[in-house]
């Protein structure tokens, strides 16, 4: 028997967790819009939210006693999350698979970019000049201005802004809070949204294709967040972090033989830029936390 080592086996359950959430979003997508989003969000939702207390329970990574301002920013998390999903699933119901999978990979540029205008964290030239790169890159597939930039492309800016302040709001959560506590609320916040939603929507029946897909949907997002959760557990960061884009490689192959979609070779190209960018970000920001650990040992004489 193969024995992995630990950063193989995190880039391995990397890889997994990104394909399962893409295998996840194309099956929404499969949908075609015949099920109301709010009602999708519910049932996906309560299914999710069961499935990860109980995963949070056996890894036991449960906690309900916190001081008042992790519950606020967890609670802030959670909306960030809902409006992500909104936004997210509106978008991908219209755009190809691995366009929207392409503009989410600006998430290590955006939320570096949020932490130094917000957090007033230091960001160096070389992440400047990366972030700026990937934004021209992201320009390369929404390309506004033409009749690719529709108000799909506005909702899956939407997305990248709300899951970017999600991310810059997890940062400030304690490290004494579990990371499976902040995702059964979060999944729970978004399944509240929703329903509430839903109220005033009308709940279509069921076919037995549409609860297949939806019952994908579940299982594969229940998947992608056990893999996630497993991968903090193994490797170094800087070696698992780039495997992430491995979604995007997973949105061309669905994209292609599920739905018939291929890219406009500029949005190829944007996502090229995007994904070399973040990964330099990714790796940049890795090397400047393992300096900063790094004692300063006295000069010999």
């Amino acid at each position: 028997m193969i024995q992995l080592s630990d950063n193989m086996r995190g880039a391995l359950l990397m890889c997994v967790s990104m394909a399962a959430f893409t295998f996840g979003d194309a099956s929404i997508k499969a949908t075609g819009g015949d099920l109301p989003l709010s009602q999708l969000l519910v049932i996906r939702g309560t299914l999710a939210t069961a499935a990860l207390i109980a995963m949070a329970m056996y890894f036991k990574g449960l906690k309900l006693r916190l001081p008042a301002a992790d519950w606020a920013l967890i609670v802030g998390r959670g909306l960030a999350e809902a409006a992500a999903a909104y936004f997210f699933l509106t978008a991908l119901l219209v755009m190809p698979l691995a366009n929207v999978n392409a503009l989410l990979q600006m998430l290590p540029l955006t939320v570096t970019l949020g932490g130094a205008l917000v957090f007033r964290e230091a960001v160096g030239w070389r992440r400047w000049t990366a972030i700026i790169i990937g934004f021209i890159g992201m320009l390369l597939i929404v390309r506004p201005g033409t009749d690719g930039f529709t108000s799909a492309s506005v909702y899956a800016l939407c997305a990248v802004a709300a899951v970017t302040v999600r991310d810059l709001v997890t940062r400030r959560v304690s490290k004494a809070v579990p990371s499976l506590t902040v995702t059964v609320f979060s999944s729970f916040i978004v399944t509240l949204f929703a329903g509430l939603w839903s109220i005033e929507q009308e709940w279509v029946v069921m076919t037995p294709r549409l609860t297949m897909l939806v019952l994908m949907a579940t299982s594969f997002v229940v998947c992608a967040y056990l893999c996630s959760v497993m991968v903090m557990r193994v490797g170094e960061v800087s070696f698992v972090a780039p495997f992430r884009y491995t979604g995007l490689v997973w949105a061309l192959i669905l994209g292609f033989l599920v739905f018939d979609e291929w890219p406009h070779p500029l949005t190829l190209i944007g996502a090229a830029i995007i994904v070399a960018t973040g990964v330099f970000s990714l790796l940049r920001e890795a090397q400047l936390k393992r300096r900063a650990r790094t004692p300063i040992l006295p000069r010999q004489p």
